[in-house]
C-alpha cells in the first residue's frame, strides 16, 4: 500500500500530521486514519482516502454527494474536512466505529425512507457528473425507466461488451430489457434522493449505534434501486425493511422488480470481478427473455 507523506496530507489540510494509519477503503481507493496536532475548534483524528488513478473530478462528486445526502437531515453522513482532485484526495470526518444498539437497524430503515421522500431536482444529477469504480452517466432524465435505461444499462452493456466479459447473447438480452422498462418497471414515482451504491459496507454503526452514510454514488432515482442493492449482498435485517416499508410503504410487486435493479450493480461486478457475477447475471437476463 502507498503510504502519503506527512508533507502531503499537511499541505492538503494545513494541519501537523501526528501519525497515519492504513485502514479499509474499498476496492478502489488507499485509505487511512489521521491523527493531527491538536487544535482547539478542529478534529484531532480524520479519515483521509485517495485513488492512484482517480478519474477527473472523482473526489469532489463523492463529497457532493455526501453534503446533498447530508443536507436532507435524516442519516448521518461524514462531513467533508477537506477535498482536492489534483492531488486526488478526500479528508472526512473521522467515524469512530461502534456496536449495533437493539434499534439501530429500525432507525435505519426509517432514516433511509425520510432519505428517499427528501427528493431530487430529476432522475440522474443537476451536475451531470459521472459516478461509481465505472464512471457512469448522470444526466438527467424525464422518467425512471430513460434514465435506467441510458445511464445504467446501455453504458454498462457496452463496457461488458468492450471488455468482453459477458456473451453477445446477454448483451443483447440486457439491450432488450432496456427497451422495455417502461412496461417492466410498473408505477412511476418523483425522484427519490439515492445513496447510489447502497450494500451493508456502505453503512458504518458508529458509537451508540447509530447509522453513518459513506462513499456514495448519489443520484435521483427509484428508492427501489437502492433497496436492490441491500438485498443483493445482504447485511440488513428484516426489521430494517420493515421499518422502512412502515414509513414509505411499496406495492406489493415491488419485490418483483428487484431483480431488475440488481441486474446494473451485478454487471458491474461481473466487469470488475468475474467469475459467479458473469453467471448469476446471465441468470437474471435469461429470465426476462
Amino acid at each position: 500500500m502507498l503510504m502519503p507523506t506527512h508533507a502531503t496530507l499537511e499541505s492538503l489540510i494545513d494541519r501537523t500530521v501526528e501519525s497515519v494509519e492504513p485502514v479499509c477503503g474499498g476496492d478502489v481507493a488507499v485509505a487511512f486514519k489521521v491523527r493531527l496536532a491538536p487544535q482547539s475548534d478542529l478534529p484531532s483524528v480524520v479519515f483521509a482516502k485517495t485513488h492512484p488513478n482517480a478519474p477527473s473530478g472523482f473526489f469532489s462528486t463523492e463529497a457532493a454527494g455526501l453534503t446533498w445526502l447530508g443536507s436532507s437531515n435524516t442519516l448521518a453522513v461524514p462531513s467533508v474536512v477537506k477535498v482536492s482532485d489534483d492531488p486526488p484526495w478526500l479528508v472526512l470526518q473521522w467515524i469512530e466505529p461502534g456496536e449495533p444498539a437493539n434499534t439501530t437497524d429500525e432507525s435505519f430503515g426509517r432514516g433511509l425512507a425520510k432519505l428517499h421522500q427528501s427528493g431530487a431536482p430529476s432522475f440522474g444529477r443537476e451536475d451531470r457528473r459521472a459516478t461509481g469504480s465505472r464512471q457512469l452517466p448522470n444526466d438527467p432524465c424525464e422518467s425512471w425507466p430513460d434514465f435506467y435505461a441510458s445511464c445504467r444499462l446501455i453504458p454498462l452493456a457496452k463496457l461488458a461488451a468492450d471488455s468482453e466479459v459477458l456473451s453477445t447473447n446477454t448483451i443483447k438480452g440486457i439491450e432488450s430489457i432496456a427497451a422495455n422498462l417502461g412496461t417492466l418497471l410498473g408505477t412511476s414515482e418523483p425522484p427519490s434522493r439515492l445513496h447510489g451504491d447502497l450494500w451493508a459496507g456502505n453503512r458504518v454503526v458508529g458509537a451508540g449505534g447509530t447509522n453513518w452514510l459513506i462513499d456514495p454514488a448519489a443520484f435521483g432515482g427509484h428508492r427501489e434501486f437502492d433497496l436492490a442493492m441491500m438485498k443483493l449482498f445482504g447485511g440488513f435485517s428484516s426489521s430494517c425493511f420493515g421499518a422502512y416499508l412502515d414509513e414509505a410503504p411499496l406495492d406489493r410487486a415491488w419485490t418483483d422488480r428487484t431483480p431488475l435493479y440488481q441486474l446494473a450493480p451485478l454487471i458491474v461486478h461481473a466487469i470488475k470481478f468475474g467469475g459467479p457475477y458473469i453467471s448469476t447475471t446471465q441468470q437474471v437476463v435469461n429470465n426476462y427473455r
